[in-house]
């Protein structure tokens, strides 16, 4: 565990001079009005462009008004606001909208606290691409005027709350400054977006819950998922689908209800929704995170027949009422899992040891490669745009070799240590395996992936690859972290030297590839401190061959039908087919086999082709055992009755296929 000084902004700290106003225009409100062709909507645009300060003058109980005067009538179907200030701590700023109905929603709460970036140039959409201030706490936003303005975000509440209301009136925009005393700035531009509801419509939503919120690792949950067509809905809705793809930390069980669910694709196939009824369908999953986890399973609208008023279907937006998710946290005490045993994919004896007490790693070097006896040249990569830290207790300038953090084992050994120092919650660093073939299985720990409040909270994925498709490891819990699939996260101290913090990562299937992504879970501050891992040994499953050969047969012709469904009879031509796979992990080599021809069976001069699969085996190949067309990569020859395929080398999931011809006698 690492723990540093607190580097994020303090508000004790805060600029003491104001930025410059810009200057602008003093404009009348203008109303334009448009049709989205993409949802044949009708949407009405309001402007007031009339700039006002936002100072020591504008608290919360005396706010800056800016009205927006609407003079015709019609239903709300959606509400978007966009606004532009120039203010030099856009935490401070707080934005609430009235309707001429009197609703009132407090679109924008402020962060006095942590957001210190300047300006606030933001559309508020239920639709955007995240919550407002959560962009990055010292992020600056754009002075450049709209439209269009230059951020997308959901607001702190739904406007949503607006929907169904009538337009006409005077719509009001509160603007005011939460820490009057310091950092002003200038209200500019705002524009409001009414969008009439359609004629015919279906809206849907949905709702999602779980049958117990704080279930024990391995028992089942029930997730209830409906989908309510409104009954102010003028259509039934048809074709309509719901996607819930069950998240890591849980597993299918079962589905009922209404429909169909596929649990490879996540998709609920409702069909038809009438106006005013609900479906309903059920999933009971197992709980496969650890203690201390919390699964996140959401379920939108993918597709329907019908318009929707308010939300698009498979957008993701989190704020429409066709999405709805449902979290669980894993209920019970922690104890340190107990990771897969490596010996059921190999024994003792053909595993193989990478060892870092045995190699040398240039302290703060990215690139390294070791050869391994029995693998081959491995190679280690490692990437971040955070700051190494070079700290001689842990081996110097990180990344480096240390012994120091040792994860609880007896004695000192050396593990590769990253200590790093990340400027924001989303950096990570990236670590790279690289093995020259493929191999059954395999096992390492890593060290330290823990929690310290305020400070950091570490988060660690793993990934690997198989021949370009990716194969997901088995990551066993320490008492200082949870596991959800392959990612751990520390919610717990564990000391530099303790087992608490341990990570065990297993590959139960072969691999090529591992990558190791190592950074911070939400529950960091926005600026961690540093904070460290460190990969200990690795044990491999030896590289194994497995081939196969599979023969197959079929009749081309014969003298009756022609080519015409052939028939097996006398002077029938049949080919032959031999595929030889190797659906081991290693690279089989100087690979021969041999066919011989049966005594009724005539072979036919010059018919042998072949390839990596039956479908493609179009090389010639001549009769003899010489020649560049043995080495073209795959070589065939025949020698009186016996046909003999051969190839050089046969990688993991390659294949090699040698066609031929005979006469049936």
């Amino acid at each position: 565990m690492y723990v540093g000084l607190d580097l994020g902004p303090e508000r004790l700290h805060r600029r003491a001079w104001a930025i410059d106003l810009l200057r602008v225009l003093l404009c009348f409100a203008v109303f334009t009005l448009f049709s989205g062709t993409a949802t044949a909507q009708t949407v009405n645009t309001f402007v007031n462009p009339t700039n006002g300060t936002i100072n020591g003058a504008t608290t919360c109980a005396a706010p800056l008004v800016r009205n927006f005067s609407v003079g015709t009538s019609f239903t709300v179907s959606d509400v978007d606001l966009g606004v532009f200030a120039t203010h030099s701590w856009r935490g401070d700023i707080r934005l609430t909208l009235e309707s001429p109905a009197g609703t009132t929603v407090q679109l924008v709460n402020g962060d006095t606290n942590s957001v210190s970036g300047d300006n606030f140039n933001v559309r508020l959409n239920d639709s955007g691409t995240q919550t407002v201030n959560t962009d990055g706490n010292t992020v600056n936003h754009s002075t450049t005027a709209p439209p269009p303005f230059a951020n997308d975000f959901i607001p702190n509440n739904s406007l949503s709350a607006f929907n169904g209301e009538n337009s006409l009136g005077t719509w009001r925009l509160e603007i005011c400054d939460l820490f009057p005393t310091q950092d002003n700035g200038t209200f500019q531009h705002a524009e409001l977006y009414l969008t009439e509801q359609p004629a015919n419509f279906a809206d849907l939503s949905v709702n999602k819950t779980v049958s117990n919120t704080t279930p024990a690792n391995a028992t089942n949950v029930t997730y209830t998922i409906s989908v309510t067509n409104a009954a102010g809905s003028t259509e039934n809705a048809t074709g309509v689908l719901v996607q819930d793809i069950l998240p890591l930390g849980v597993s299918f069980v079962s589905a009922s209800g209404f429909g169909s669910y596929n649990s490879g694709t996540g998709i609920w196939t409702v069909g038809s929704v009438p106006i005013g009824q609900t479906r309903t369908l059920n999933i009971v999953a197992n709980v496969t995170a650890t203690s201390g986890a919390s699964v996140i399973n959401t379920a939108e609208v993918i597709a329907s027949s019908a318009l929707d008023p308010d939300s698009t279907p498979n957008n993701g937006s989190i704020g429409e009422d066709d999405y709805d998710d449902a979290t669980l946290t894993v209920s019970g005490t922690r104890v340190a899992g107990t990771p897969p045993n490596l010996g059921s994919i190999c024994s003792i004896a053909n595993q193989i040891l990478f060892d870092w007490d045995t190699v040398s790693w240039t302290a703060g070097s990215l690139n390294n490669s070791y050869n391994l006896t029995g693998i081959g040249t491995i190679n280690w990569s490692v990437s971040s745009p955070g700051v190494f830290v070079n700290d001689p207790a842990f081996g110097g300038q990180s990344p480096s070799l240390g012994n120091a953090n040792n994860g609880g084992f007896a004695g000192t050994q050396l593990s590769l240590h990253q200590f790093l120092d990340f400027a924001n919650q989303s950096q990570t660093a990236t670590t790279v395996l690289t093995l020259p073939t493929a191999v059954p299985g395999m096992q390492f720990t890593v060290f330290d992936v823990d929690f310290a409040a305020n400070d950091f909270a570490d988060k660690l994925t793993v990934i690997g690859s198989y021949n370009g498709a990716t194969v997901t490891p088995t990551l066993t819990n320490g008492v200082a972290n949870y596991v959800v699939g392959n990612v751990a996260i520390g919610d717990a101290g564990s000391g530099g030297t303790s087992g608490d913090g341990n990570v065990v990562v297993t590959f139960l299937s072969p691999v090529d590839t591992i990558t190791i992504i190592y950074g911070n879970h939400t529950t960091a501050p926005p600026v961690p401190d540093g904070q460290a891992i460190a990969i200990h040994d690795i044990s491999f499953c030896a590289p194994q061959t497995a081939l196969s050969v599979t023969k197959i047969s079929s009749v081309i012709s014969d003298p009756v039908n022609g080519t015409t469904n052939p028939k097996s009879i006398p002077g029938a031509t049949v080919q032959y087919c031999i595929l030889i796979s190797n659906a081991g992990s290693a690279t089989a080599s100087s690979i021969s086999a041999t066919d011989t021809i049966p005594g009724n069976l005539t072979y036919t001069p010059a018919s042998m082709q072949s390839g990596s699969n039956c479908g493609s085996a179009s090389t010639a190949e001549d009769d003899d055992n010489v020649g560049a067309d043995e080495s073209d990569p795959f070589g065939a020859s025949i020698s009186g009755s016996v046909v003999t395929a051969t190839a050089a080398s046969l990688g993991p999931a390659e294949g090699f296929a040698l066609t031929f011809q005979v006469t049936l006698d």
